[in-house]
């Protein structure tokens, strides 16, 4: 189990355990996660599930693909170095917990 706390743009954390494997996208859209709107359902088509992760959990992730960060330079938010799609992060029983900051608009 995987315990993800996604931080909104106001700063209210909500926190979900969740089984693995999924991706964070999944989780987020099964318990209503304001902010991650996931319009393509995780297909790598939209950039509408862009999160920061929590700098002190990058190196619990692989290096984004290229596809991925070809679809993040088009996100509405600004672009950071912790930028990530959502759908591409998938969470397994060697990732224990991660925070995940949600930008304030993904239009």
């Amino acid at each position: 189990m995987t315990k993800l706390t996604f931080v909104l743009p106001a700063g209210e954390r909500e926190e979900h355990l969740t089984e693995t494997p999924t991706s964070a996208m999944n989780v987020a859209r099964l318990k209503g996660v304001r902010g991650i709107e996931a319009e393509c359902g995780g297909a790598l088509s939209c950039g509408t599930c862009h999160v920061y992760v929590d700098e002190a959990d990058m190196d619990k992730l692989p290096p984004a693909s290229e596809e991925e960060m070809e679809m993040l330079s088009l996100v509405a938010s600004e672009l950071k170095e912790t930028s990530r799609l959502s759908c591409q992060i998938e969470l397994s029983d060697n990732i224990d917990s991660l925070i995940l900051h949600i930008p304030a608009t993904q239009y």
